[in-house]
């Protein structure tokens, strides 16, 4: 089971850094064209899409909808540490 998890870890952290290139860190930059949503807020709303298929049952062409969703809660958590982090090197609460 170790060897799992670490694979499964593995293959989370190659799928983000490469989306992360590829879409230029627009998870926690939006360009902001047609939302001018917090970044946190619109991880939430494609984490509430990806729930939304995984309810009905639903891929869309070749997504692994699991992987994604997975992937967008550890982007979320990884927002937030980086602001707290920001926070505290600032001496804020």
């Amino acid at each position: 089971m170790k060897n799992a998890i670490k694979s499964v870890c593995n293959e989370l952290s190659e799928m983000l850094l490469e989306k992360n290139e590829s879409y230029g860190n627009s998870a926690e930059e939006p360009i902001r064209i047609f939302s001018s949503s917090s970044p946190e807020e619109q991880i939430n709303v494609r984490i509430d899409d990806k729930l939304s298929r995984i309810s009905k049952g639903k891929e869309y062409g070749t997504d692994d909808t699991e992987l994604d969703l997975i992937g967008y809660l550890i982007l979320k958590r990884a927002i937030k540490l980086k602001k707290e982090s920001v926070k505290a090197s600032h001496g804020l609460k």
